[in-house]
């Protein structure tokens, strides 16, 4: 399937240690054509870690995108007005973004970019990477899963004996959990193991 002309919103949260994952799809999906409007949450913009400074980040991704990157709460707000987007995709998502949507807060440009997608009827898919999907977030991650107009990036846990309750999406499965998100299934399977050599 053709994703030419796709108008995508990706939304990147503060999970830092998978952007380095996370940005080549960015790359491979605009080499196909697809329209990408960056949105950053606001720890993703500002918080310098261990896997790069928010600078950085930035730089990297304007530099793929060519396009400004939304960077607050009124900057995401016209995405539901204007129905700017086909199709959200937040990756990586946290389990603090997580559990906002879960619960409808919405303080932060992705959360805001995610209420706009979903209050037009359109899609939004989920790349999650969290330490807490098993644990304390388990509840929010299951009420996603039934909630409409929400699908998910196939996951799993990525290092069950060292982070018992860490739960991240297999990133390489974007553009084909994308395929059917715009047709509005779920691709499965969801919950996929990360084999270790």
């Amino acid at each position: 399937m053709s994703l030419d002309g796709l108008r995508l919103g990706f939304a990147l949260t503060a999970s830092s240690c998978t952007f380095e994952k996370v940005l080549p799809i960015m790359s491979e999906l605009k080499g196909k054509g697809v329209q990408i409007t960056p949105v950053f949450s606001r720890n993703a913009a500002t918080m310098d870690t261990r896997f790069g400074q928010a600078s950085h980040w930035l730089k990297e991704v304007k530099e793929i995108t060519g396009t400004e990157i939304i960077l607050d709460i009124t900057g995401a707000e016209p995405i539901g007005p204007q129905a700017m987007l086909d199709l959200l995709l937040i990756a990586p998502c946290t389990g603090n973004t997580l559990s906002k949507l879960a619960q409808g807060i919405t303080d932060d440009p992705v959360l805001m970019a995610a209420k706009a997608q979903l209050r037009n009827n359109r899609p939004v898919l989920i790349a999650i990477a969290t330490n807490d999907g098993l644990g304390s977030n388990a509840l929010n991650l299951a009420y996603l899963l039934n909630a409409k107009n929400i699908f998910f990036v196939p996951f799993g846990q990525d290092d069950p004996l060292n982070k018992h309750n860490s739960l991240v999406a297999h990133m390489e499965m974007i553009p084909k959990a994308i395929e059917k998100a715009i047709k509005k299934e779920q691709i499965q399977p969801v919950l996929l193991s990360y084999q270790k050599s």
